[in-house]
């Protein structure tokens, strides 16, 4: 075989991968006709086929590029216009592979859950729009929740690009559940979601040049100043999800934080998210300004029960000094003070949570405790579960799965996959924001 044939051989190998991940469908990931009520929406599987398409239309045009010049070129030219086309054929891999993971779950026994936290997911840019109708730029593509490895959930923001697609932009939020947090009390599901609703409102780089204002201003600590600049994500999506679940949220964040005190009390230097020992102050003085006052009372009296800061720590005397000046400024600064993209309003007027809000999730609770719906937002609830599962009288299981009823029960009733404004809503309960 000489070196044209064998370049020939080559490329007639890339031409028979050529649309072979071209488009995604509910047959094609295995989801069958009882699957369909957790399937991914058709719009997602539509945009999701936009693409792949658009990348399908980068490998065509690549190879006939390829195929009409390689015979009177350099042979390395060659090897270098297959590498192209093999780079386009690499990103259509793994976006169908994104895609196929993502949307296959849902033929399997996770599908209920699944769904159940894609209405929750909703119903939190539900809350937004309701209380702040047109503060997003026409409609928006719901998130859409999958399953994966990992301690934590997490989540990948809607036009950001990431590395796992060779820089191609995600096109819908994506929010990973591990395998084992799939229950509906986990309120750091909420906290996963506020960091999607900061992308979309369009507010990161505004609160961040807050923060470092206001910390400078105070303390005139350019340590602070940049370690509180750098938290201010993870900070905002906190207090946001407060904001959407109550003082529950702030209790299921706790418990999520807790771990021996090697790790809670150590400063993890460039880090993204606060030392778990400070989040809390953070969480307990948000519920203070909102009016919970005893409830923060009692949070802090358990993590000063469980944490000494004056006992052996690995957090900068700095941080721990500035904690009664700079938390309730930090607070102020993310939750109550205006943002020029929020229309001149605060966080805590675009997701507004009041006393009768926790009274109606309590009601809830006690509601989940005797087996009957609850009538709550999706939202609220993921904490009407936490305090019903706090109450000890529920058997876990039966309570995730009549929570997860009720929450699939919702969404059969909001099919839309498209959040649009309060105005296009037919029903009561659309979850359209």
């Amino acid at each position: 075989m000489d070196t044209r044939r064998f370049l020939q051989t080559k490329m007639a190998g890339l031409a028979a991968r050529m649309s072979r991940l071209a488009r995604i469908d509910n047959a094609f990931v295995g989801l069958r006709p009882q699957d369909q009520p957790y399937a991914p929406s058709p719009e997602h599987f539509r945009v999701a086929n936009q693409r792949l398409n658009r990348v399908e239309q980068r490998i065509r045009t690549r190879f006939s590029q390829l195929r009409q010049q390689w015979r009177q070129q350099p042979v390395q030219r060659t090897l270098i216009d297959m590498a192209l086309v093999e780079r386009e054929l690499d990103r259509a891999r793994r976006l169908f592979g994104m895609f196929y993971e993502v949307f296959a779950q849902r033929g399997t026994s996770f599908g209920p859950a699944l769904s159940a936290h894609d209405t929750i997911a909703q119903d939190c840019y539900v809350a937004v729009r309701e209380a702040a109708p047109r503060i997003f730029d026409g409609p928006l593509l719901k998130p859409l929740c999958y399953m994966e490895h990992g301690y934590s959930p997490a989540t990948m923001r809607r036009g950001v690009a990431l590395s796992r697609l060779l820089g191609e932009a995600n096109p819908f939020p994506l929010i990973r559940i591990p395998w084992d947090r799939d229950q509906p009390w986990q309120s750091v599901f909420l906290h996963e979601v506020a960091h999607n609703l900061q992308a979309d409102l369009g507010i990161w780089q505004e609160n961040r040049q807050a923060v470092v204002r206001r910390v400078i201003g105070q303390l005139r600590d350019p340590f602070l100043a940049t370690v509180y600049g750098r938290w201010h994500k993870e900070i905002f999506a906190d207090l946001a999800a407060i904001l959407l679940g109550g003082p529950a949220a702030a209790w299921g964040m706790a418990d999520f934080l807790a771990h021996p005190a090697p790790r809670t009390m150590t400063y993890r230097p460039g880090g993204a998210h606060p030392t778990a020992y400070l989040r809390v102050y953070l969480l307990a003085e948000m519920m203070r300004r909102l009016g919970f006052a005893r409830d923060a009372t009692r949070l802090l009296r358990v993590w000063q029960t469980l944490y000494n800061s004056g006992g052996p720590n690995r957090i900068p005397p700095a941080l721990v000094r500035s904690v009664p000046r700079l938390v309730p400024e930090v607070v102020d600064e993310i939750a109550f003070q205006t943002r020029r993209n929020l229309a001149q309003r605060a966080l805590v007027d675009v997701i507004p949570f009041r006393r009768e809000d926790e009274e109606a999730i309590r009601d809830g609770a006690a509601s989940l405790r005797e087996g009957r719906s609850t009538g709550l937002p999706p939202r609220h609830l993921v904490s009407a579960a936490h305090y019903a599962l706090e109450g000890g009288r529920v058997v876990p299981t039966e309570l995730a799965q009549r929570v997860t009823r009720e929450l699939i029960d919702i969404g059969r009733e909001n099919t839309s996959a498209v959040l649009a404004s309060p105005a296009t809503a037919s029903h009561p309960r659309v979850l359209a924001a």
